[in-house]
């Protein structure tokens, strides 16, 4: 199993070797060192990012002009830019990596790839990324309703 293989099988756990395998082939391996910039808020979304190791923080822009609020801080096994992906939208939020981190990338055109080529992995990965999503939006009704 390759590199990219390797740390696809610890983030998709449930996936059988042979699709974990044939996963591989669409991702590619990122690094970014701390303090940079993955995207901003309203840049294209080029590629979904799924976190092997180091952390990223997600920021929005609130209408006071200069002002951010931080959506939440992410480490390993946390994804980024999934609704971009889904949608074609552009970033919803900006990315900046807050320690050294390594990164595996799923480009708009192997995402679309994997559905045509492969509808059953591509649904699973799809499931995934909604219970993901999913979680996430429950959390920030939790912090939501803490306010209030």
């Amino acid at each position: 199993m390759t590199s990219a293989g390797k740390e696809i099988a610890e983030l998709f756990f449930y996936l059988e070797e042979y699709e974990v395998e044939n996963l591989a082939t669409y991702f590619s391996f990122g690094q970014v060192k701390a303090g940079e910039i993955l995207w901003k808020e309203g840049d294209p979304c080029e590629a979904l990012a799924f976190i092997v190791s180091g952390k990223i923080r997600l920021s929005k822009q609130t209408e006071f002009k200069g002002k951010e609020v931080v959506i939440g801080v992410f480490g390993p096994g946390s994804m980024a830019g999934e609704l971009s992906i889904l949608d074609g939208s552009p970033q919803a939020t900006s990315a900046i990596a807050l320690e050294d981190t390594v990164l595996l990338r799923l480009s708009k055109g192997s995402f679309g790839r994997i559905l045509q080529e492969s509808p059953e992995l591509g649904m699973r990965l799809l499931k995934s990324m909604l219970l993901s999503v999913s979680a996430r939006l429950k959390h920030a009704l939790g912090r939501l309703a803490a306010i209030f």
